[in-house]
């Protein structure tokens, strides 16, 4: 077995192998031009069969994780970067991968959680995919918002919005009055070029909106419902919203309690403990995937709206703790009922937790009477 260090780069890769004793049989600078990469990975099989690979995650890995299960990589760990040292070469930080992979490699081909070796999920082709999808649909959303706003600027400069045709202009009266609507010659232009992106934007958006509920609507084998669709029974999941969420949790199984799903999302709150003093728990840690934690912010308003007994227990937090406490409770325990219902296989239940949850509540009063 080979171990294999990666430190990445757009234009080259540096490479540091070692062997099974731990002696260092390799080191290089090799171009990511193809026909480099496919010459490098050969040499390595040639030197032996089987290898495990470490590299730290990037924006542009995916070419090279595809290329490492291309030759049959045994193993491929991905870790989040370290803070850069006062000396920091390209040779230093493959040379400390392959330290840190030689060392725990027993542990890491065993599945085990490695301390101080903040590993990442590697996310599947279809999971990729998806979250490229529903990430392209938010930039799309937010692109056509930044036009319409210059709509409005032009608008409000010219004191025009006392003549709407309707209450706003987002309507198709409202577009054709402002394809006519009389303004001096270069706002004119302006306008009929941000009409023309506005249009754009709404023909993109349509079509990534298609392609989001074909994948949303996918079967799986032995399932009645994909996750996509059991989190869709949850008020306000659309089916942008229930992808980008099940995208970005993956297989529940990766999740082995609710709090450590409610942690991806960054909802528990940080801990600072120095001496002999107590642990005081600060704000939520906001780490984890940010666009996960935005939509569960937005389901909020949903579910307090539809749901009588979340919108009980949120008010009695908010008159205690306030609203943004109370929000962001109500955003951890969707995350737990969210567990339960990818786990179980179970619909969101309006007026309380799924069944299984409801059994566990129910039992655990009686269970510390007879303990």
């Amino acid at each position: 077995m080979l171990y294999l260090a990666i430190d990445q780069h757009a234009k080259q890769i540096t490479v540091c192998v070692r062997n099974e004793e731990g002696g260092t049989v390799l080191r290089r600078q090799v171009s990511t031009r193809p026909e480099k990469i496919d010459a490098f990975f050969g040499q390595v099989t040639e030197m032996e069969a089987q290898f495990m690979a470490i590299l730290e995650v990037c924006g542009f890995n995916d070419w090279l994780i595809e290329e490492l299960q291309k030759w049959k990589c045994h193993e491929i760990v991905l870790i989040h970067p370290e803070k850069p040292s006062k000396k920091k070469t390209d040779r230093r930080d493959a040379q400390k991968l392959a330290d840190l992979l030689w060392i725990n490699r027993q542990r890491l081909a065993d599945g085990q959680i490695v301390r101080g070796l903040r590993r990442v999920y590697m996310v599947t082709q279809q999971e990729r995919e998806d979250r490229q999808l529903t990430s392209l649909r938010k930039n799309l959303g937010q692109l056509r918002i930044r036009t319409l706003n210059k709509i409005h600027r032009i608008v409000n400069r010219h004191n025009l919005i006392w003549q709407y045709p309707t209450k706003t202009f987002q309507t198709r009266a409202g577009r054709k009055w402002l394809a006519k609507v009389p303004l001096p010659a270069i706002d004119r232009l302006e306008m009929d070029l941000l009409l023309k992106e506005w249009e754009n934007y709404d023909e993109q958006i349509e079509r990534v909106d298609n392609e989001i509920e074909q994948r949303a609507s996918r079967s799986v084998p032995d399932r009645v419902l994909n996750p996509t669709q059991i989190l869709m029974t949850t008020p306000g999941v659309s089916c942008y919203s229930g992808l980008t969420l099940s995208s970005r949790i993956g297989p529940i199984e990766r999740f082995p309690r609710p709090r450590s799903l409610a942690n991806y999302f960054g909802l528990t709150p940080g801990c600072r403990n120095s001496g002999n003093a107590q642990d005081r728990l600060g704000s939520i840690t906001k780490q984890g995937s940010q666009t996960a934690r935005f939509i569960l912010g937005q389901l909020v308003l949903h579910v307090l709206k539809h749901d009588p007994k979340m919108r009980n227990w949120y008010r009695g937090i908010k008159l205690r703790r306030g609203s943004k406490i109370a929000r962001v409770a109500v955003m951890r325990r969707l995350a737990t009922i969210f567990w339960h219902m990818l786990k179980y296989q179970e619909p969101y239940t309006i007026g309380g937790p799924p069944p299984r949850l409801r059994e566990k509540q129910a039992t655990t009063p009686s269970e510390n009477v007879a303990a």
